[in-house]
């Protein structure tokens, strides 16, 4: 129900992912009942696979998220991530409110056990690679032990679901040298150096798109500003290679001659291929969609939302969760043995 487009679109991206998902056995379309099935008859879908779960609130966009919390207790977005808490649903994908959804996430779902707070991970196309970016969204104030656990779940995303055997981690900061950095990314730093990951230490802006960083850790803030800068620099890109080669025969001929490697350019920065970005550290898989999503945005989240679930990646983050924080204590005792009395 939180989407900019309507039902039809979330309908019409169900319909494709159930025809490309027969692992699937059902899908809740969880908001108001008469809404959902006048989009699934006007949409034709027909799939026993799918049930409607009737929710009578919407969660809006420029609600406040304690809103979620108190005053829309029967909201689409609430009933959703009800339904994973109490185990009737394997995860939960909305397009709606991020503030709402996080804050309803963390308090019904809690986080894993050792994890302090959750994070958005998205996963961004560069040249040669593709690098999760982590956080990028859900946490503005970050303390260095949230940056080494994004730093760790980062790791367990790039490699079970990107496919990356060793994936590399750095640390966004100002510099690579060691040094460089506020008092929160020198303190995570060391923190990192302490976790069973490849981490190779202090990455900078130069770094994201040249092949050097698989998952790129921050806080919240720094995250989102990362995020919509990379998404509005490529949508100008692309309107700027179509102003400057339409301006002549000439340059529209060159345009026309490389169409297919333009195609595949667009195709690698497609903010729709994945659909969304999960929130990682939770008691629950949860999905967070953009808003503006479509059809094909809409299929791509829940195919990658049905992988995460197949890959068990709660139960990989738990432990080497729990490995991270052991070794931090252990350190620290060291430390405090070591000061004289």
């Amino acid at each position: 129900m939180g989407g900019d487009h309507g039902c039809g679109v979330v309908i019409e991206g169900v319909k494709r992912a159930l025809e490309a998902g027969p692992k699937i056995q059902t899908i809740f379309l969880v908001g108001k009942q008469e809404e959902i099935q006048a989009a699934l008859n006007a949409g034709g879908l027909r799939d026993t696979r799918v049930q409607i779960v009737h929710a009578t609130e919407v969660m809006a966009m420029d609600d406040k998220p304690t809103v979620a919390l108190r005053k829309k207790k029967d909201s689409s977005m609430a009933r959703t991530i009800e339904m994973v808490g109490d185990g009737r649903a394997d995860a939960a994908i909305s397009l709606g409110n991020t503030g709402g959804i996080l804050a309803l996430a963390t308090l019904k779902l809690r986080p894993l056990p050792g994890v302090e707070r959750a994070g958005i991970a998205t996963v961004i196309p560069a040249p040669d690679n593709e690098f999760v970016l982590l956080d990028s969204g859900a946490n503005i104030d970050c303390k260095p032990v949230h940056l080494l656990q994004y730093a760790v779940m980062g790791h367990i995303y790039s490699r079970d679901i990107l496919g990356y055997a060793k994936p590399r981690v750095g640390l966004l900061s100002v510099g690579t040298e060691d040094n460089k950095g506020n008092e929160l990314t020198l303190e995570a730093f060391k923190l990192c150096k302490l976790a069973n990951i490849n981490f190779i230490g202090n990455v900078e802006g130069y770094d994201l798109f040249n092949n050097k960083v698989d998952v790129v850790v921050c806080d919240g803030f720094v995250g989102n500003v990362v995020l919509k800068t990379c998404e509005s620099l490529a949508v100008a890109m692309i309107s700027m290679l179509k102003k400057e080669l339409g301006k002549n025969p000439k340059r529209a001929l060159g345009a026309y001659l490389a169409q297919n490697g333009l195609r595949a350019i667009k195709r690698r920065m497609d903010p729709e291929a994945n659909g969304g970005a999960p929130l990682l550290g939770l008691n629950g898989i949860v999905m967070k969609a953009h808003g503006s999503a479509r059809e094909k945005a809409i299929m791509n989240a829940i195919r990658v939302t049905t992988e995460t679930i197949q890959h068990q990646i709660n139960q990989a983050i738990s432990g080497e969760i729990a490995r991270a924080n052991e070794r931090i204590a252990a350190v620290k005792a060291v430390a405090a043995a070591a000061v004289p009395a």
